[in-house]
């Protein structure tokens, strides 16, 4: 039984990221009009002079959301105001002590004027589902892993 090839999507992309000092690492984007970002950890790891990794994902999560929203109004031609976003980040430790990302709150503010509530009322059942970031980390993303040096099975014991 041969499994069908792996669909390349456009959409693919890489990023780089390298360590610059202690836990502060430089990330550059496949896209040269992309500036460079910074990304930390908190003290007592990182300085805490950049946001960490767990902030850029709940960024992510927040801005997907909101753009999924802001393009089903769109759609709808719904007339929205300046959309606002909170989103609340919970951690907690997992059963192994290892600190995990336990639940993300988002609230979004779309503005929406009182006569376009109607049409808009669409959205709420259908912009969730457009959101690539929310909806792969709700179904779990294949993470795979190789570490240069330390993942092959010759070296010596």
């Amino acid at each position: 039984m041969s499994s069908a090839p792996q669909e390349t999507s456009l959409n693919d992309f890489t990023i780089t990221l390298e360590q610059l000092e202690d836990f502060e690492f430089r990330v550059r984007f496949d896209k040269p009009q992309f500036p460079e970002w910074r990304l930390d950890e908190p003290a007592p790891l990182g300085r805490d002079a950049w946001p960490s990794a767990s902030r850029a994902l709940a960024a992510a999560i927040g801005n997907c959301l909101s753009a999924s929203l802001l393009f089903c109004a769109r759609k709808a031609q719904v007339q929205l105001g300046p959309i606002k976003t909170r989103v609340r980040t919970e951690t907690r430790r997992n059963e192994r002590g290892r600190l995990r990302i336990a639940k993300v709150e988002v609230e979004i503010d779309p503005g929406i004027p009182e006569p376009e509530m109607r049409k808009a009322l669409r959205c709420l059942g259908l912009f969730e589902d457009y959101c690539v970031v929310t909806q792969s980390v709700r179904e779990g993303i294949d993470v795979r892993v190789s570490v240069t040096g330390l993942d092959s099975p010759e070296i010596p014991q």
